[in-house]
């Protein structure tokens, strides 16, 4: 089953604008989740942890309000002294004088989103900017064992490959670029340390279209707050379209007592419609 496609704002993308989640399965109670004497689950509680003593990401994840995929929503200000928060739409928002691209980036962000986004990957069904993954309104899915952590979007059916067993990150351009590039893990800590490369050269980080390029290398800070709330402070170093490095935060809330529905993107698409000029129902 697919979601509904609608155009939000300045372009048509996959949007959260389904029936609930207690709509499309049966209602099922969350195995493993604190709660109160009246069922209600207690977010707060301390970070669960698996048996070799690591904080356990394992779980279904939403991106909150806060970071939300309307076309000029500002973020919620984050606390001082902590990275910008990154929008679904604008990985920039929060930094006053945006990102620090280099002159050719810029222009090819601005040619994209002077164009509606119409290239975006997502509007196509193909697996969409490694940001947008992250801010997309539709959840995702952290399994996590001790050699191998894999994330599944409901988005385009998006699957990713966290590599924990001890593996080194493999230089730029050895293996085939991939959409969601090459993934190395490691902890430090209660900190989960996730560094990425050999993506594609014609990424978008956003809706918006802020590129990144076959030099870029990603580093992922994960960390569970709390039993509800997961941070993740996301570095993209890509010297072939910014001037320097600049770090955003992601927020994610747990979500629980549902479950992820089946997302056949090509299914009923009408987008090409929307291309051609015709309103997507």
């Amino acid at each position: 089953m697919k979601r509904v496609i609608c155009a939000a704002g300045l372009v048509a993308v996959v949007s959260a604008l389904s029936a609930p989640l207690s709509a499309q399965w049966p209602k099922f109670q969350t195995p493993g989740v604190p709660r109160t004497a009246a069922g209600q689950p207690i977010l707060d509680a301390p970070t669960p942890r698996t048996s070799d003593g690591k904080p356990d990401l394992s779980g279904i994840w939403m991106r909150p309000a806060g970071q939300g995929s309307g076309a000029n929503q500002k973020p919620i200000l984050a606390p001082p002294g902590t990275p910008p928060l990154a929008t679904f739409f604008d990985v920039g928002a929060g930094f006053p004088e945006g990102l620090p691209f280099q002159p050719w980036a810029a222009e090819l962000k601005k040619k994209r989103n002077d164009a509606n986004s119409k290239d975006n990957p997502d509007a196509h069904c193909l697996p969409m900017g490694f940001m947008q993954f992250h801010l997309h309104p539709q959840p995702r899915r952290i399994i996590q064992t001790p050699t191998l952590i894999t994330i599944i979007y409901e988005a385009n059916y998006g699957l990713r490959h966290i590599f924990m067993d001890g593996r080194s990150l493999p230089p730029n351009g050895e293996p085939q670029p991939w959409w969601y590039g090459y993934s190395v893990g490691r902890w430090q800590g209660d900190t989960l340390v996730v560094e990425t490369n050999n993506l594609r050269d014609d990424g978008w980080l956003d809706v918006r279209g802020s590129p990144y390029t076959d030099q870029a290398q990603i580093t992922e800070l994960f960390r569970r707050v709390n039993f509800g709330k997961l941070e993740i402070d996301i570095t993209i170093d890509d010297p072939k379209a910014y001037t320097k490095p600049f770090t955003v935060r992601v927020n994610q809330e747990i979500l629980v007592d549902g479950e992820m529905i089946e997302f056949i993107c090509n299914e009923n698409n009408r987008f090409p419609e929307y291309l051609r000029g015709n309103k997507a129902q």
